[in-house]
């Protein structure tokens, strides 16, 4: 898995108390007439100044949930059953809707996979530009406009000047998606939550906009969770991995680590599932069976149905346990840890 070009290697992680972002036992369910959905079903993740965790899964696994719950935008017939999300030591959950507005944007943001989850299609680009600087600081249109150029800029946007004037029917689905991109770059948040957000670019330009995050994430200190199914993207851009099933964090760690020696069978199934130079020309590796429903889970571990290693110890739910500094695997049959 070779890391996308013109990005940087993944620095050391800083140090544990250096958490901006504490997520503790998160529940999020949705209650519909054919039963309870576990999207997330107990998630601990914590994310520090700076860094930027690659949270990886297959679809229907919860990544984009946990995103949506940590940045409150859950809506009926879902919501948060139990947890804690603590920014900066202050609690999310339960805080009112004036309070979350007040973080969203300027200390908080999101980059949705569809760009027009953040775009009004009725408004140019330059309005939706300007007032999102607007929203949260006083300064001229002028200046605001200077900052949007220069965002679209960033993102790789040609002739950004003429982009700002248009209207997002105006652009083709990629270009609405750098907008969507350097919208949520625009107020310099502290937190970014990215939601698939180049899955629809070409691969030069996604290679740009991993370099500018980045960037921004060790030159500013803003912390990144990247939602992604590619950890062929992520290996090159996390300081750290959180791999994700059926609503549980099965595996974190360092992303050398987890890419290079992983834990879970889970784990090890994405990696070998990803061609490479040397996979070329050969079948490649599947996990056997299909995503559980969230509607009915398995008991015990959510994996066992579909795993090679499974036993009569897994009709139990495996617990969290270290495997290692910064490695902690949820497996009552982790693979070996060789040096």
């Amino acid at each position: 898995m070779g890391k996308p070009e013109h990005i940087f290697a993944p620095q050391p992680a800083p140090a544990q108390d250096d958490a901006v972002l504490r997520v503790e036992g998160l529940k999020t369910h949705f209650f519909t007439h054919g039963g309870v959905v576990r999207a997330v079903d107990g998630v601990d993740l914590q994310v520090r100044a700076g860094e930027i965790l690659g949270l990886v899964g297959e679809s229907g696994s919860g990544k984009s949930i946990t995103g949506f719950s940590v940045i409150g935008l859950i809506d009926e017939p879902g919501r948060i059953v139990a947890g804690s999300l603590r920014w900066r030591g202050q609690e999310l959950i339960g805080l009112p809707e004036r309070e979350l507005q007040r973080l969203r944007g300027r200390e908080i943001a999101m980059i949705f996979q569809d760009p027009m989850m953040t775009l009004n299609p009725v408004l140019r680009i330059d309005t939706q530009m300007v007032e999102a600087i607007q929203a949260h600081e006083r300064t001229s249109a002028a200046a605001a406009r200077e900052r949007a150029l220069q965002a679209l800029a960033r993102v790789g946007i040609p002739s950004p000047a003429e982009r700002l004037i248009a209207y997002p029917h105006q652009l083709s689905g990629g270009m609405r998606q750098r907008v969507a991109i350097a919208i949520a770059l625009l107020n310099r948040p502290q937190l970014i939550i990215a939601d698939e957000p180049t899955t629809a670019l070409d691969v030069t330009i996604q290679a740009q906009i991993l370099h500018e995050v980045q960037k921004l994430c060790h030159e500013t200190g803003t912390a990144m969770v990247w939602i992604t199914h590619d950890l062929a993207v992520v290996s090159g851009l996390a300081d750290r991995i959180a791999v994700m099933y059926a609503g549980r964090i099965v595996e974190t760690g360092a992303t050398a680590d987890v890419v290079r020696r992983p834990a879970h069978p889970y784990t090890r199934g994405l990696i070998d599932s990803i061609p490479t130079r040397a996979t070329h020309g050969q079948l490649l590796r599947q996990i056997p069976g299909m995503t559980p429903s969230l509607l009915q889970l398995p008991p015990g571990c959510a994996f066992r149905p579909r795993c090679s290693r499974a036993s009569e110890a897994c009709s139990a739910a495996p617990v969290a346990t270290e495997v290692g500094p910064g490695r902690s695997v949820r497996c009552w049959h982790p693979l070996a840890q060789e040096a």
